[in-house]
């Protein structure tokens, strides 16, 4: 049990002392950290280009020399794209290739080898697959030629908006194939359909989704869709349907898990594989601190006392359950904080409202689940909170991974940004630590009542708010 608030100590205190030598044993058997969260950048795209970190190129194929010019560009103009498609990436603010796509779009484009991609957020993956889509399809057939699958409605109508965006000269037709937005019995004929997997999969059933002219099968947030029991079975179903032949596989996520790694190579067979290096694999640029609280009430109290805080910005904060974020939603309102929240209980047009009110500004803090831990980029976020430290379905162990990309929602493209993890029992502590061994890294205790520690969190907060914001969707990543 934690002890009272008034105690001298706290309970973390007391673990502190108690688990020294066992945490300093530990932190010498530390495991590689995971890259950052992928998503979509508001960004001009020279920000990429500044990335410094190098990509590993592991080839299946021999047609991909590396002495050849097409093993890596320097210049868009370098793949030979159409006039239109240039003009799109001018629109987006797209300059130059950033480190991911240097490697990778010569690779897709020049062979139609599969490929499994890699890299830290912020370095334009989803630009990527988008412009190899886009590239790859005939815009004089009317019917389905790429199929990109991500893990929620959130990432799918982000990445069908870069669709949109990078194709808007060249006249692709776009299906967005989530519940309710496939009309009842009409055949799709867009080149480009964006969707979440089960719908997907009822469209090719019904056969209001045909198939055999697909070229391209892109999976978004790989790593977690080949890893979640429903989403993977129903992942490989859908490729079950395709053409057994002449259909490229893309798998693109931050985050790779050995083990999923090895279901990623049989959903895509002989593929070339781009990977950040693993010495650059860092939280860096997240100012992570951890909040001690001695219970629930003294929780709840802190997150008051963020608020002023968390709107300086934007702030999202994550906590476990749908049950979890309607309580604090309350909560909060009740106590006159404007606030927002979305999770997977609210219908399609709810969730793009909320979604929607909060990338343009019209709300300010919005506390959610895990529906929007993974790809989604509102520049001006520059706090994360993690009310409840994320955790796998056990509700025990800690979710790894999902940590990294809960924070990966701020400290966007070089900027500065912050994460808060609350902590009010022995398990919370104890999840907290490993975080801190997993990764390598320190989160350093705050206290939200002192002076010190607010003129501390309120310069974090200015210092990372865009200079320049183009407030497109999904402008590039």
């Amino acid at each position: 049990m934690a002890e009272s608030s008034n105690s001298k100590t706290s309970w973390a205190d007391d673990v502190e002392q108690e688990e020294e030598a066992a945490a300093n044993m530990s932190k010498q058997q530390q495991q590689t950290p995971q890259p950052i969260a992928e998503d979509q950048s508001q960004q001009k795209h020279d920000n990429l280009v500044e990335n410094e970190h190098d990509v590993n190129v592991t080839l299946a194929d021999l047609q991909a020399d590396p002495n050849s010019p097409l093993y890596s560009i320097k210049e868009f103009t370098d793949l030979g794209l159409k006039e239109e498609l240039l003009k799109g990436l001018a629109l987006m603010r797209f300059s130059r290739p950033s480190k991911i796509q240097e490697r990778a779009l010569p690779l897709i484009l020049n062979n139609d080898t599969n490929l499994i991609g890699q890299s830290q957020s912020g370095t334009g993956k989803t630009a990527a697959f988008v412009l190899s889509m886009l590239t790859k399809i005939d815009i004089t057939k009317n019917v389905p030629q790429a199929l990109c699958l991500a893990p929620s409605r959130e990432l799918a109508r982000q990445i069908l908006a870069v669709v949109d965006n990078m194709g808007s000269f060249l006249g692709v037709k776009t299906q967005f194939a989530v519940p309710l937005a496939v009309e009842r019995g009409k055949i799709i004929e867009a080149q480009i359909v964006v969707g979440t997997p089960g719908t997907v999969l009822d469209c090719i059933k019904r056969r209001v989704l045909p198939v055999k002219d697909l070229k391209m099968l892109c999976l978004d947030e790989a790593d977690n869709m080949l890893d979640q029991q429903g989403l993977g079975d129903q992942c490989f179903r859908v490729k079950s349907f395709l053409p057994k032949t002449n259909v490229q596989v893309l798998l693109f996520s931050a985050t790779f898990p050995q083990k999923v790694l090895e279901y990623a190579e049989k959903f895509a067979p002989g593929a070339n594989k781009l990977t950040l290096k693993q010495e650059e694999l860092t939280v860096e640029g997240i100012k992570q601190f951890y909040m001690d609280c001695a219970n629930d009430d003294e929780k709840y109290d802190a997150i008051l006392k963020l608020y002023e805080l968390m709107t300086i910005g934007q702030s999202v904060i994550f906590v476990r359950k749908r049950e979890n974020a309607n309580e604090l939603h309350r909560r909060m309102t009740e106590d006159g904080h404007a606030v927002s929240s979305l999770h997977g209980a609210f219908d399609g047009n709810q969730r793009d409202k909320i979604i929607d009110d909060f990338r343009f500004g019209r709300s300010k803090v919005l506390i959610t689940t895990n529906v929007i831990a993974r790809g989604i980029d509102i520049a001006s976020v520059s706090l994360v909170v993690n009310y409840d430290l994320p955790t796998l379905p056990d509700g025990r162990t800690p979710d790894f991974e999902t940590y990294l990309h809960r924070i990966g929602r701020t400290g966007r493209f070089g900027r500065v940004g912050a994460s808060f993890s609350f902590v009010q029992d022995q398990l919370s502590w104890q999840q907290m630590d490993a975080i801190q061994r997993h990764f390598n890294c320190q989160m350093t205790r705050i206290d939200i009542k002192s002076d010190a520690a607010r003129k501390q969190i309120k310069a974090i907060m200015k210092s990372s708010k865009p200079s320049e914001q183009f407030m497109g969707v999904g402008s590039g990543n």
